[in-house]
């Protein structure tokens, strides 16, 4: 690694949006290292509203790959050919010192090699990303810290990372649209958010559950609750709205920017594994993670978010559950034992 500060850098995370949120702890970290550095981002259009906003960042740059999707779907071939030059062109013209791949994949890598950055640094570089890299670092670290890849990158490049926040940034506008959404709902005042989708079944808590947990906040808590997610979780959150008809579902009817802007304005978070959780954490909003099959970090690096985890033998077992449908590790959370740990960390940020 050359002792020469970095005059420009490129951040490369495509994807997802939970990964994105956490690796967003690095742009205070770079920034605080590098303040006179160039700091730009390369992602894909879909998660521009995470990071368009922050203003340590210099430059947000789209990959519109849905847009390039639909210009080969229609042989519009000589559009798309240009836009990708043009891509191409835009990157180079940054002159970047280093390029960090985040991400580690052979889409990422392609970025890296042809924005001409003069040292790309792949994170767990792996699908033939590896060779087009100046230097690989191995996702590997002994740590239940979230993010905690991502720290490790930050530290082997020789950079004091500091506390190492999350960074996820919203603008005035957002707030305001936020604000009208919930006032359009009838929330005014105190509210909770529910986070209960995410891909994969095995991460899902219960549907009863969640409409049982929603009911109980708001008659016994006095707390409304925002139900939140992307408009594929729709037909899930029908469901659970079916059994809790005061929740307010806002599920597919906001942006990203509108999300942050809700939950950072929640007196409390309750999600799953999925981006919308770890969103709650980076806006400092109490959050209560509701892991099993997957456990993405024990500690969330601030005592205004916890994790409910109940480890069986076969925890984690990530995408090869051996319960045969049953999923006990999420059977073990029950509504009282959320309720509870809900109130201990809401104690705990009075």
């Amino acid at each position: 690694m050359t002792p020469i500060a970095p005059r420009s850098i490129l951040i490369i995370r495509l994807s997802a949006i939970g990964d994105i949120i956490m690796a967003s702890a690095l742009i205070p970290a770079l920034r605080g290292a590098y303040p006179d550095a160039r700091l730009v981002w390369l992602t894909d259009e879909a998660n521009v509203g995470l990071l368009r906003n922050n203003p340590r960042l210099d430059r947000v740059i789209v990959w519109p790959r849905r847009r390039w999707r639909q210009l080969l779907k229609a042989r519009r071939y000589r559009e798309c050919f240009g836009e990708f030059l043009a891509l191409i062109r835009t990157l180079r013209s940054e002159r970047f010192d280093w390029v960090l791949d985040l991400q580690g994949l052979l889409k990422s890598g392609l970025w890296a090699f042809l924005s001409g950055g003069r040292q790309r640094i792949g994170l767990g570089s792996r699908e033939g990303s590896q060779f087009l890299m100046s230097r690989v670092i191995s996702r590997e670290v002994e740590s239940v810290r979230i993010g905690k890849e991502y720290l490790k990158l930050a530290c082997e490049l020789g950079i004091e990372p500091g506390r190492f926040n999350m960074d996820v940034a919203v603008s005035e506008q957002e707030k305001t649209e936020a604000d009208a959404l919930l006032k359009a709902a009838g929330i005014a005042g105190a509210f909770a958010v529910i986070a209960p989708c995410t891909t994969r079944p095995q991460k899902h808590w219960f549907d009863d559950r969640w409409s049982e947990l929603s009911a109980r906040l708001t008659s016994a808590w006095g707390l409304p609750v925002v139900m939140l997610g992307g408009p594929a979780d729709q037909t899930r959150a029908q469901a659970i709205t079916a059994r809790a008809p005061s929740l307010v579902d806002l599920t597919g009817q906001t942006s990203l920017g509108q999300c942050a802007a809700i939950i950072q304005g929640a007196s409390l978070l309750m999600g799953v594994d999925t981006g919308l959780t770890h969103l709650g954490i980076a806006m400092q909003t109490p959050t209560l993670a509701l892991f099993g099959s997957t456990r993405p970090y024990l500690d969330p690096g601030d005592a205004v978010a916890s994790v409910l985890y109940e480890p069986l033998p076969c925890s984690p077992c990530r995408r090869r559950p051996t319960c045969g449908g049953e999923f006990t590790c999420m059977r073990l959370l029950t509504v009282d034992k959320v309720l509870a740990a809900a109130s201990t960390l809401l104690e705990g940020n009075d």
